[in-house]
């Protein structure tokens, strides 16, 4: 069924607004719009503001610059090749009038996806690359209101609504909605009437629910198309001048309100016309790129392996190691040593293994089959069972080197999840390693439970990818004299490696897990259902 707003519901309100006597039109007074860059703060405080998305939220603005979200739609939701669809009708979406390119986008990314997905990724790609774009000055003027309305008029409601209200804090959005048939986009855009009629259905609501109503403030960039709307419905309408905003600055990362820990797609740059022109160009090579240094990994050794491998772009970089007097020690004993690494992608064994030049197994939890066939190490499959997981880590220790990441997941950004505090219990002493990666065009991690296999690929398809890896001092984790030991003392240890490495990378420490990671941008436990491998 079409999903389309209500003339019932637009019919009742209407009837209700005559039957109070409220009506709202045009403001013709000379003092109604004003040219302001930052409105003042009494002027907003506890009113009701309705915001110009693009013209007062987002820096900079152009006729075409929704192309790179609609191209994120595209690829992320979509594929690759709907990707390219859109590319070669760039020129096309050049000539066209503003709402004829705008439906056109949004036919070519939105057809035939599911509803679900593209609500998926509104909410776990997009927020990242429209809080780049998030000028602070706007943001803060925005704050200041005791409810944000969001007006959008290059963007279906969708694909920033779940930026909005998660990372920014809106109460509401408003804009174009596309039809959906049996939870599937049909790629129809409805008319931009019918979203601006609903700014002042929403605005007539939020001040009927306010004891006090001094009428809704606007916030709209001088030529923006929601202007005539805001200058309708709002009391005052604050205009921000083409000048003004180019002196605006970007948000630090610092400063967003919401921060931004979690994230997924594979692009990891923002597909204006030119990057992502030059990404298909490139595509073919990294395809080859990809497959010649797995093979390289799979099958060379490592001495020979990671030259080859900086031939080609690679690069790896090794501070520090394993202090001598602690190798020593432990080559006395017939245990294997415990590295502790946070979780960048699943190559960090691997990465680990090559810095050591020897041989070392990786725990995992959920490692497709094709990754564990193609993998030069060993690895060992957990079980989630604490007890069980115990067993067999402490058996692999006994017999050569560990490498386990207690974050259980990976994390793109700065910041270290929680350590699961099982690997305190196994040895008195551990070593950390620091691990950091940078990419250029592709994320080499995702949620998708089908697209897991590919994520070693997608890292080496990038032209230059890199690594950082840096071995610590040991770590004691075995109780101190007089200290008891036990679930309670191995969290206070794990706490402590966390710490170690945290200062170590700049990254700052969070209590978030591998559940609340793949709640937000997957939304289920991260569970692959079925067996672990004996």
């Amino acid at each position: 069924m079409v999903k389309k707003p209500s003339s019932l519901l637009s019919f009742r309100r209407l009837l209700r607004r005559s039957l109070s006597g409220r009506h709202y039109r045009r403001t013709t007074s000379a003092t109604a719009a004003r040219t302001a860059a930052a409105p003042p703060h009494e002027k907003l405080q506890d009113r009701t503001v309705v915001v110009d998305v693009e013209g007062w939220l987002l820096r900079s603005w152009s006729p075409l610059s929704a192309f790179p979200y609609f191209m994120l739609v595209a690829v992320e939701a979509g594929s690759f090749l709907r990707g390219f669809l859109l590319l070669l009708l760039y020129p096309v979406l050049c000539l066209l009038a503003r709402d004829l390119r705008l439906k056109a986008m949004v036919m070519v990314a939105f057809f035939g996806l599911k509803e679900k997905e593209v609500v998926r990724i509104s909410k776990a790609v997009l927020p990242k690359f429209f809080l780049e774009e998030t000028a602070m000055e706007g943001l803060q003027a925005a704050k200041k209101a005791g409810t944000v309305v969001a007006v959008t008029a290059a963007f279906p409601r969708v694909m920033v609504e779940g930026f909005l209200k998660e990372y920014l804090g809106v109460h509401a959005v408003v804009g174009r909605e596309v039809a959906v048939v049996s939870g599937r986009y049909v790629g129809f855009l409805e008319e931009e009437e019918a979203a601006m009629e609903r700014v002042g259905a929403l605005v007539e609501e939020r001040e009927e629910m306010k004891s006090k109503g001094d009428g809704a403030v606007g916030l709209v960039a001088a030529g923006s198309r929601v202007h005539h709307v805001l200058s309708r419905y709002c009391k005052e309408t604050f205009v921000l001048s083409e000048a003004e905003k180019k002196a605006w600055q970007p948000l630090p990362r610092d400063k967003y309100p919401e921060p931004l820990v979690f994230h997924d797609g594979r692009l990891a740059f923002r597909p204006t016309f030119f990057a992502a022109l030059a990404m298909y160009t490139y595509l073919p090579w990294g395809i080859f790129l990809a497959v010649f240094r797995s093979v390289a990994f799979g099958l060379l050794p490592y001495r020979v392996s990671v030259p080859l491998g900086a031939f080609t772009g690679m690069r790896s970089r090794m501070i520090a190691g394993p202090s001598p007097d602690a190798t020593k020690k432990q080559s006395q004993t017939s245990r294997g040593r415990l590295y502790v690494c946070n979780h960048r992608t699943l190559l960090d064994p691997i990465t680990v293994a090559a810095g050591l030049n020897k041989p070392v197994t990786a725990v995992t939890y959920s490692v497709s089959p094709v990754s564990e066939l193609i993998a030069p190490i060993r690895t060992a499959r957990l079980t989630r069972d604490r007890d069980e997981d115990r067993r067999r880590m402490a058996a692999l220790l006994a017999r050569g080197d560990l490498v386990v990441c207690p974050e259980g997941t990976t994390c793109r950004e700065p910041y270290l999840l929680r350590f699961s505090p099982l690997f305190a219990e196994l040895t008195g002493e551990v070593t950390p390693v620091a691990l950091e990666t940078r990419v250029d065009m592709f994320y080499g991690t995702s949620t998708k439970p089908a697209a897991k296999w590919l994520d070693p690929f997608y890292f080496m398809m990038n032209s230059r990818p890199e690594y950082r890896v840096e071995f610590l001092e040991p770590v004691v984790t075995a109780p101190a004299d007089g200290e008891v030991g036990g679930h309670g003392h191995s969290i206070q240890a794990a706490n402590r490696v966390q710490r170690v490495l945290g200062e170590a990378l700049g990254f700052e420490l969070t209590e978030l897990t591998r559940k609340h990671k793949y709640m937000m941008l997957a939304g289920n436990e991260g569970v692959v259902k079925g067996d672990a491998k004996k």
